[in-house]
């Protein structure tokens, strides 16, 4: 029972210091390195049009690309 209560407050205090560095820094969560793009997908599903916060977030970048060049 002592390895199981001391396991147990092991992974509280890696949870807690992951929710305070989430906290501290408020900064979005992000996925791994990879993910879809890697796989060559550009979205999950299968749909002819994306949809309307990926429209946004496409325009979003094709003006920061036009303000670099």
């Amino acid at each position: 029972m002592t390895i199981f209560l001391a396991t147990f407050a092991i992974f509280l205090l890696v949870v807690l210091g992951m929710s305070l560095g989430y906290l501290v820094k408020r900064k979005s969560l992000q996925g791994s390195c990879g993910g879809i793009s890697s796989l060559g997908l550009e979205k999950v599903c299968n749909c002819p049009e994306p949809c309307d916060a990926r429209k946004k977030r496409i325009a979003r970048e094709a003006q920061r690309q036009n303000r670099i060049i």
